[in-house]
């Protein structure tokens, strides 16, 4: 948001910051992550949050700035507002529709990338198991005849992924701007 409203220089340092950690495999940083910092639940969102914020942060800079030329911040700015007070009055409930939308499409992303490191053998240790895991143990046990232990996980792992998915497109629905 800082990048996308004040712009200039900070936001070319900031975006070409953005640009070489987007050019990292994404799965491979996940991996790095759980490796050095252990297979555990925190490790797993942590590694999820380091790769998951790059796209986000475009998608915020592009909001921001469309937004920052608009007749309401030129209002904002002739009546005296502080910069830092337009920020947080005016852009930011701005962004948090755009925000909220893009967070809950990526959510079955996640649900992917947890599930495929899950299923490589690299995901949250035991006790603990995760849809991934399921997949890979039933895979590994359909030469004996029990394919349900493949089909019954897998058919939840669609089921979520799909609902995830129909959730987003009902927020963007309901939170575009354009739509009102």
């Amino acid at each position: 948001m800082v990048a996308g409203y004040f712009g200039g220089r900070l936001d070319g340092m900031m975006m070409r910051a953005v640009d070489v950690l987007m050019a990292i495999p994404a799965t491979l940083v996940i991996i790095l992550i759980l490796v050095v910092a252990g297979r555990s639940f925190v490790s797993l969102f942590i590694a999820l949050g380091a790769v998951s914020w790059l796209t986000m942060s475009r998608i915020v800079r592009a909001q921001t700035l469309a937004l920052k030329n608009r007749e309401f911040i030129e209002a904002a700015r002739a009546g005296g507002v502080s910069e830092p007070m337009i920020i947080l009055r005016h852009i930011l409930p701005n962004l948090l529709g755009v925000v909220i939308v893009y967070a809950s499409i990526m959510v079955p992303e996640m649900i992917l990338a947890e599930s495929f490191i899950s299923f490589l053998g690299l995901g949250i240790s035991e006790p603990y198991t995760s849809l991934g895991a399921l997949i890979s143990e039933g895979a590994g046990t359909m030469s004996y005849g029990t394919l349900w232990q493949l089909l019954f996980p897998l058919f939840f792992y669609v089921a979520i992924i799909i609902t995830m998915y129909f959730i987003g497109d009902g927020l963007r629905d309901a939170l575009d701007p354009r739509e009102r």
